[in-house]
């Protein structure tokens, strides 16, 4: 049976390695249902874009970054106003609002309506509620699961995520080519329906968040998770390497698919399969992470791991074409992702553990807002280097940048007391 302690948290009478308790098992059910339909629907829109609306290559590169780019800057004050609200309605109303708006997309195309404007618009939409969604789902986590069981609880989440990863195209691809290029996204926008009723279905009582400065948002609440994370010895470094690194391998992915559909010949299902199996290295690494830790400590385990995540991409530099092209590509994206699988959910527990659950929303809006301009910066920076330089040439280039990487990860084991946050004036 659960109980509601006086902070809000659900315990749970059994918890530890093998249950973390009702309330746990519906938010990871939730996350399950709506990142499966999210990986069916993996690049619906360029392939709308290009088969529906017959759009261009700079369009279908508009259509990535604009959306990415301006859904990270609209979610600018939602962070602070989440702080302090119930997380587990925060969380519904962006699931309800995902639907929506996806589902806008399959009525307009029935309709014969469907215009690029309307796709950059939900492109808009959906990127700034997956932030905020993202920020109130982890506020909700640290709530819901005890510290001892953080670790196991992300592990199961990257579990999940790489599982999603690994079938979630492949089918995505096979419906598209069955029923056409919307029906993944009707898939998707019902994924975040039933997201809502998982949560929804966690039951207990959520206390309302208490603020003890004036309940209005000031215009100093915005930038408080970047100071906050900024202000932290152990932090900081995690934040700039954490970002770097994931833009660097977002940003050779156009890359990469150039290269091997283009240049080296590629069929596009062999391309498919060259990034789809190595994703069983994600399900391994997310199942040694807690071992490791319990034996090497968790401090190594994030170091360690961090620098194995990117010993690997300048590897890709080098594929060619034939049976051992696809070979080295296969073999490089496993010894990634089971780094990876390790790393993240290390990284986001060391996460929680250093932020205050009054602050959660506020800094993993920051973060997350902050990685994905960065991702959108340097996806342009480097699709404007290949240009110059040639594919291979920046995909390398990428790959030797993110050697140096591992400089920026903390290098302390204790953890010191984050420098105070003066509060900001009214604004």
């Amino acid at each position: 049976m659960s109980g509601v302690t006086e902070s809000g948290a659900v315990e749970s009478d059994v918890v530890g390695g093998g249950s973390l308790g009702r309330g746990f098992r519906w938010l990871w059910a939730a996350y399950a249902v709506s990142t499966f339909g999210t990986r069916l629907a993996f690049d619906a829109f360029p392939l709308i874009a290009v088969v529906v609306l017959d759009a261009g290559p700079g369009q279908v590169a508009a259509l990535a970054a604009a959306g990415l780019a301006v859904g990270a800057v609209v979610a600018v004050p939602l962070g602070p106003w989440v702080e302090f609200r119930r997380k587990r309605p925060v969380m519904v109303a962006t699931d309800l609002v995902r639907c929506a708006v996806l589902l806008s997309v399959p009525l307009a195309y029935a309709f014969g309506r469907l215009g690029f404007a309307q796709l950059l618009v939900v492109s808009v939409v959906v990127a700034a509620a997956d932030i905020t969604f993202r920020a109130a789902s982890a506020a909700c986590l640290k709530a819901l699961v005890r510290p001892p069981d953080l670790l196991t609880a992300n592990g199961r989440f990257e579990a999940t995520t790489w599982t999603a990863t690994m079938l979630g195209p492949p089918v995505g691809g096979a419906a598209i080519g069955l029923f056409g290029p919307v029906v993944t996204v009707a898939v998707d926008a019902a994924s975040y329906l039933l997201s809502a009723l998982g949560i929804r279905a966690i039951g207990g009582a959520e206390p309302r968040p208490r603020r003890t400065e004036a309940a209005r948002l000031r215009a100093g609440d915005l930038l408080d998770g970047w100071r906050y994370v900024l202000a932290s010895p152990v932090l900081r470094p995690l934040f700039l390497n954490t970002v770097l690194v994931n833009a660097l391998i977002m940003a050779t992915a156009p890359l990469l698919a150039v290269l091997m559909l283009g240049e080296l010949g590629f069929a596009p299902w062999q391309y498919g399969l060259a990034f789809a199996v190595p994703c069983v290295g994600g399900l391994v690494g997310s199942r040694l992470a807690r071992p490791l830790v319990a034996r090497f400590g968790e401090h190594r385990v994030l170091v360690v791991s961090g620098v194995l995540r990117v010993c690997w991409p300048v590897g890709l530099a080098f594929v060619g074409p034939g049976t051992a092209g696809l070979v080295l590509v296969m073999v490089v994206e496993f010894g990634l992702i089971a780094s990876v699988g390790v790393y993240n959910p290390v990284f986001a527990t060391r996460r929680l553990e250093l932020t205050p659950a009054d602050r959660v929303a506020r800094t993993l809006s920051a973060w997350t807002i902050s990685g994905k301009l960065t991702t959108a910066a340097l996806t342009a920076v480097w699709g404007l280097l290949a240009g110059l330089t040639g594919t291979r040439t920046a995909v390398a280039l990428a790959g030797l940048l993110m050697l140096a990487t591992p400089l920026l990860l903390p290098r302390r084991t204790r953890t010191p007391a984050p420098a105070p946050v003066q509060p900001a004036a009214d604004g």
